[in-house]
């Protein structure tokens, strides 16, 4: 099922074009960040290469706390963890026993993170296009200013309630990645200590 999901929102997206609409899914976006403090969600996800063809699928959950702190949770197919305190961004893979720790704005810069859980200033950052609705979906194209930026393009999709669907991201070696939220929860309470990392004892740990 989530095969076949993803593949329908990736055909989805590439076809789509700017039209010339009312700016609901930018709308629904800055009321998202206007209005959300704290996010806890299930998410899928696959990784496209060029030709559309699937590297690989993953799951887990996510949970941010605005401004700039975030805490991705990779449970299959292998136990990974991401977190950011606003300082620094620890990346932590369970089976390489390894953590790499990055300064956040070098590791971030125009990332889905900074869109999601960065400030309410968005558009400092990315410019923003209205892309139309879609199969009951609101679609927006978030384009990073920065040079440097990972990413080509960032879409997001929101239901017509203003309920966060689907991110799809185009990297600069023109892979994509599909991220199909669910069980969204606005505003939960979550404690300080979910955003702070300490590596195992026995963990390699590199500083970048």
């Amino acid at each position: 099922m989530v095969r076949s999901s993803c593949a329908f929102f990736f055909l989805l997206f590439v076809s789509l074009i700017p039209v010339c609409v009312e700016a609901a899914a930018i709308d629904s976006l800055k009321t998202f960040i206007q209005e959300t403090r704290t996010v806890r969600a299930n998410f899928s996800q696959t990784l496209y290469d060029k030709n559309a063809r699937t590297l690989q699928e993953s799951n887990g959950t996510m949970q941010f706390e605005r401004p700039e702190k975030f805490r991705w949770t990779y449970d299959k197919p292998y136990e990974q963890l991401i977190v950011g305190d606003g300082t620094q961004v620890w990346f932590y893979d369970r089976d390489l026993n390894q953590v790499t720790i990055r300064q956040f704005n070098i590791a971030i810069g125009s990332s889905p993170a900074a869109l999601l859980a960065g400030s309410s200033a968005i558009e400092d950052n990315f410019e923003l296009i209205e892309l139309g609705l879609q199969n009951q979906i609101e679609w927006l194209e978030a384009i990073p200013k920065s040079k440097e930026s990972a990413f080509e393009f960032i879409q997001m999709g929101f239901s017509p309630e203003g309920a966060l669907k689907i991110m799809a991201l185009r990297d600069n070696f023109g892979q994509t990645t599909l991220l199909v939220f669910s069980d969204l929860d606005k505003n939960p309470n979550l404690p300080a200590d979910l955003f702070k990392f300490i590596p195992p004892d026995n963990a390699d740990v590199i500083s970048e």
